[in-house]
């Protein structure tokens, strides 16, 4: 269970792994191509929340990873890492989702984060370490992007990591 004082906007009740999937298509061909050439890692982040029942939602932070070396697929990865929210009943409609959106995945980020480069390295590759990420910003963006402040979420957005 969760602490959480008075004044807090959300409650985090729990987090997890909602789905987790690696692919090693070119194994093991592709650990020899690593020792000649730096691998290409393409990361794609998308954020998304749906509301469940009263002031209970769920967010999804999702994050794809596509690595090839020498135009050829290292590994893919694709994992959605979810967190449980309770809002504060004094918290005000309008600024739920922004909320959401941005203090969400800021939580679930370093547990993803973890998730995702112990399964690169339990997939034969270093560690997949994926640097910090402004939710502030990303959110703005992705509003920016849809030009509606009223839809449920913004474009994923993607992050070469060379």
């Amino acid at each position: 269970m969760a602490a959480t004082t008075d004044n807090s906007p959300f409650q985090i009740q729990t987090h997890y792994i909602k789905d987790l999937s690696f692919e090693n298509p070119h194994a093991p061909e592709v650990y020899a191509a690593l020792t000649q050439s730096q691998p290409d890692v393409n990361v794609n982040i998308d954020v998304a929340h749906r509301h469940l029942s009263g002031r209970s939602y769920e967010v999804v932070l999702s994050l794809r990873v596509h690595t090839t070396v020498a135009d050829k697929t290292a590994f893919l990865v694709d994992m959605q890492h979810g967190a449980l929210i309770n809002v504060h009943p004094d918290v005000p409609e309008a600024d739920i989702k922004p909320m959401l959106l941005k203090e969400g995945p800021r939580f679930i980020f370093p547990f993803a984060r973890a998730a995702l480069a112990d399964t690169t390295r339990d997939g034969g590759f270093p560690p997949l370490v994926v640097n910090p990420i402004d939710f502030d910003l990303f959110y703005e963006r992705n509003k920016k992007a849809n030009g509606d402040a009223s839809q449920a979420d913004g474009p994923a957005e993607t992050l070469a990591e060379g």
